[in-house]
C-alpha cells in the first residue's frame, strides 16, 4: 500500500538573477500550476527580499519530492534542503454555503 506523506523543501535563490534565470520564470509557473492542479504541490511561498522559497508537497519517498523537484527549470540555480513533515496544517478556503431555504 502506497502511503504518502508532506515534505517542506527550502530552497536558497542565487544572490543575482541573471537573464537567463528571469527567462525560466514564465515556464516555472507554469509547472507550479500544473503540480497545484495535480495535489502535489501544497505551499509555494517567497520570501519578501527573494532570498528563500518554501515549498510544501506530497509524494512517497524524499526521492519523489527530489524527481518534482529537478524538474522544475530553476532547481538548478538554487540550493534545497528537504524536510519530513510531522503535521502541515493549511486553512482552506470555502465556498460559503447556500441555503436551500
Amino acid at each position: 500500500m502506497n502511503e504518502n506523506h508532506q515534505f517542506m523543501v527550502d530552497f536558497t535563490l542565487p544572490e543575482e538573477m541573471n537573464m537567463q534565470f528571469m527567462s525560466l520564470i514564465p515556464q516555472q509557473r507554469l509547472l507550479v500550476n500544473d503540480l497545484f492542479s495535480r495535489n502535489i504541490l501544497l505551499t509555494y511561498t517567497l520570501s519578501l527580499d527573494r532570498k528563500k522559497l518554501w515549498a510544501t508537497l506530497i509524494a512517497e519517498t524524499e526521492l519523489e519530492v527530489i524527481e518534482v523537484m529537478e524538474s522544475l527549470p530553476l532547481t538548478s540555480y538554487m540550493s534545497y534542503e528537504i524536510h519530513p513533515l510531522m503535521f502541515n496544517e493549511i486553512v482552506q478556503e470555502s465556498l460559503p454555503s447556500f441555503s436551500l431555504n
